[in-house]
């Protein structure tokens, strides 16, 4: 049921990103003075906005939804590029193992040793804020978990019989590692990757909060960090897209948790 609700919902959120231009009802940046901070229509607000203006003027339903566009770019793509990585360095250090294993590992815990957020500031900070940066400083701090997953799971599966016999046989390491050891080793990579999207997508709202996101850019996170100078006339302007990063967030987490539970061969036939 879990996995079920967390995909619905991830479902809905996808497809109203994709489908932004049709379902927004109007232009996000559009700007009019005359409705700023216009209350939501429960609040007696406009049934023009629906769910309030900003302090331009500008409908808060529509940017909420091209906010949506952002937030999951920068989740998905960084847990991407943070997977990508963290298997390599796993798959590296597990099947090599000795001075390959240690000094990947020693690397790996000096990157754990430095909180993942206090990093991503400083990375952000250091070059220009762009889209491209955000994405890249977040796949580059989430990646520690996901090579410790990896290295732990080809070490289980690496003098296990099936691929001794395929050294045995003499096939090439690569098509060792990714023929037979990556595909046992894959579904507890896929359940940390998709549980990273929701890591990636609240790490952008807080930089985004702290005036480190693409200022050219709209984010659930930028929407907060701007409501946050008017919270005391206008608290919708931070609690809408909020409660939007809270309703992925636990749909992500709801997603990942049901997905390693269909992955578990274990767990599907004891529920069977």
């Amino acid at each position: 049921r879990g996995f079920m609700v967390g995909f619905s919902i991830l479902l809905f959120v996808g497809l109203t990103a994709l489908f932004a231009p049709l379902i927004a009802p109007y232009d996000p940046y559009k700007q009019d003075l005359l409705a700023r901070l216009a209350p939501p229509v429960f609040l007696g607000g406009d049934w023009k906005h629906l769910l309030g203006t900003d302090a331009l003027g500008r409908d808060y339903l529509s940017r909420l939804i091209y906010g949506a566009r952002v937030s999951l770019l920068i989740g998905f793509t960084a847990a991407l590029i943070s997977a990508v990585i963290g298997t390599t360095l796993g798959v590296l250090g597990g099947y090599f193992g000795g001075k390959v294993d240690l000094a990947l590992m020693r690397m790996t815990e000096l990157f754990q040793t430095i909180p993942a957020f206090v990093l991503a500031i400083l990375l952000v900070a250091t070059f220009n804020p762009s889209l491209l940066t955000i994405i890249l400083t977040i796949g580059a701090v989430s990646w520690p978990p996901l090579a410790r997953l990896t290295r732990a799971e080809f070490l289980r599966l690496r003098h296990r019989e099936f691929v001794e016999a395929a050294i045995c046989q003499g096939e090439r390491t690569w098509r060792i590692v990714l023929g037979h050891i990556l595909p046992n080793a894959i579904s507890p990579i896929l359940v940390v990757t998709s549980l990273t999207v929701a890591t990636a997508i609240l790490l952008e709202s807080a930089l985004s909060f702290m005036g480190l996101g693409d200022p050219n850019l709209m984010s659930w996170g930028f929407m907060i960090g701007a409501g946050r100078t008017v919270i005391r006339n206008a608290w919708w302007m931070s609690v809408f897209p909020g409660l939007a990063i809270l309703l992925t967030v636990l749909a992500i987490n709801l997603f990942g948790e049901g997905l390693s539970d269909v992955l578990n061969p274990r767990v599907s036939r004891r529920r069977s």
